[in-house]
């Protein structure tokens, strides 16, 4: 594995024949996949990406198998090339924030379960669920380094129509699960100061903590990264501490206690669920990442062993070195573990942490929700005005939407919030998981810098136990959940369609971005219209 470090794209340029301009009958016959950037001037207008028969060399997470490229004709435009991109450590604690942001929020699966099912979930659950997820994020991701993401993952797999309904279904849900981190980040605060428990005062926090932080993704992706790696830092150092004090009174046989005749499966299930998920939405900012192909898998890796450690252990010394009364076990509950174990000073210093955990977790959420819409406006999946950016190279009219569905969802209580962001997920879930195995299948020799070892029958076996998951988790969502997030669906179904009657009128303007690749592994005149 190598370290986190300097990362550099290793990218083969492919002279310019001379008398003439480069085209993919000058390529070298070596060459296995070739994108080709579109030209306007071209005749056919499309770009392609072509294989031979030389097989891609299967690795690890976290590491490169040396695919090359032969770039066509590549010219980025000034707007791009002007912002920074995000390197490997910032990239590895948005990915932590997109996913986790520590222990906060875990407390109800004790509520739930008890400690023995809490400390086995956040053990097992990831093999189940988060590294499939994570694996496919780093290859899909790879395949695909644009803004967007998994959006384009199921436009190219299944056509335009459900590129949309993924889009929708996961946008709409990563906005329900950002308007979450005012309310936990009030919850954290209302034991110290009562008057955030409800009202206006509880209403006014809302509204400014919003604008505070929608105002800090405006100012720029690679400042969220940096300020994500110190609100990182300054989340996870309070509970090591707890750890420490924890460890003389430590029971172990505390850790055992289980009644699965009083288990609430359906908060368990949505609960772990919550808090192991979202690892492909740093998938939709892929185009602002430095060197993606090397940077994403890694990061991703850091980040799942950093994930995991955060939950399992404050868990662990939370409910090893105090009687367990499940009833107390609800979000907020660790500030009082805290000033039990280390006293005021420490709660104190949890619910700071909890504050800055909830920052860093929705200005992450929100660049996501952001850049995916931008890439889908490049897409031509949503009116131009979408992909505009701010002087400081963020799209502003994505964070401004983002940030207007945070504002109407934040009324909705914790418990109500998981389950409706579970269920519209899962159903982006499977796309997704169709997707991965359908490109699979269908574009074998397509460019992946980062593969899955694993053949096609294998890529099939791995998404079975997380979709059984899936199936699992929406049988046990309540009638009032699975009723809105059904219609949020029905949304999604019959605004594609308007929006293409739209753009056929010309009301609005769309267009596709002519930095963008389309894949056609045929060598021959596309005919796949999935990305255009």
């Amino acid at each position: 594995m190598a370290a986190v470090g300097e990362v550099s794209d290793e990218i083969k340029d492919v002279g310019q024949p001379a008398g003439g301009s480069l085209t993919s009958q000058n390529l070298p016959a070596s060459v296995s996949e070739t994108i080709v950037d579109q030209q306007p001037q071209s005749s056919e207008g499309e770009e392609k990406l072509r294989p031979t028969t030389n097989t891609l060399v299967p690795t690890a997470m976290g590491q490169y198998d040396g695919a090359e490229y032969v770039t066509i004709g590549e010219a980025h435009t000034p707007r791009m090339d002007n912002f920074k991109k995000v390197s490997v450590l910032p990239l590895i604690f948005l990915i932590f924030y997109e996913v986790s942001g520590g222990p906060f929020g875990v407390e109800d699966s004790v509520h739930a379960a008890g400690p023995l099912l809490a400390l086995l979930g956040f053990l097992v659950f990831p093999f189940i669920w988060s590294i499939p997820e994570a694996l496919i994020t780093a290859e899909m991701g790879t395949m695909f380094p644009e803004n967007g993401g998994y959006v384009v993952w199921v436009a190219s797999a299944l056509g335009p129509y459900w590129g949309f309904q993924q889009g929708w279904m996961k946008w709409l849900s990563g906005v329900i699960d950002n308007a979450l981190y005012p309310v936990l980040f009030l919850d954290y605060l209302k034991s110290g100061i009562p008057a955030l428990g409800g009202g206006l005062p509880r209403v006014i926090a809302v509204l400014a903590l919003t604008l505070v932080l929608t105002y800090m993704n405006y100012r720029g992706l690679t400042i969220v990264g940096w300020v994500a790696v110190l609100l990182g830092v300054f989340s996870i150092l309070p509970f090591v501490v707890m750890g420490f004090i924890s460890i003389p009174k430590l029971e172990p046989s505390r850790w055992l206690e289980v009644n699965l005749h009083d288990v609430d499966w359906n908060l368990y299930l949505n609960t772990l669920f919550w808090n192991l998920n979202y690892w492909d939405s740093i998938s939709t900012l892929a185009g602002e990442v430095e060197n993606p192909k090397k940077t994403l898998p890694k990061a991703l890796f850091y980040a799942l062993i950093l994930v995991v450690c955060g939950y399992f252990f404050p868990l662990l010394a939370g409910t090893g070195a105090l009687p367990v009364d499940r009833e107390l076990w609800t979000d907020g509950y660790f500030s009082d573990i805290a000033k039990m174990l280390g006293g005021v000073w420490l709660r104190w210093w949890v619910q700071a942490a909890a504050a800055m955990s909830n920052m860093g977790m929705f200005v992450a959420e929100m660049s996501s929700d952001s850049f995916q819409l931008l890439g889908m406006a490049e897409r031509g999946m949503l009116p131009e005005f979408f992909a505009k950016r701010s002087r400081h190279g963020t799209p502003l009219v994505g964070i401004l939407f983002s940030a207007s569905g945070v504002i109407l969802l934040s009324w909705l209580s914790f418990q109500e919030i998981v389950a409706a962001e579970n269920f519209l997920y899962c159903f982006g879930m499977i796309l997704e998981f169709i997707a991965f195995v359908r490109l699979r299948m269908k574009y074998p020799a397509a460019s992946r810098p980062y593969k899955i070892p694993v053949g096609t029958v294998g890529s099939i076996l791995m998404c079975v136990p997380p979709t059984i998951l899936i199936g699992v988790v929406l049988a046990l969502s309540s009638l009032k959940v699975a009723l809105v997030s059904l219609a949020a669906v029905v949304i999604g179904l019959v605004m594609h369609p308007g929006l293409k009657y739209v753009e056929k009128k010309r009301w609005l303007k769309f267009s596709i971005s002519p930095d963008l690749a389309v894949l056609d592994p045929s060598g021959h005149e596309s005919t796949d219209t999935s990305l255009r």
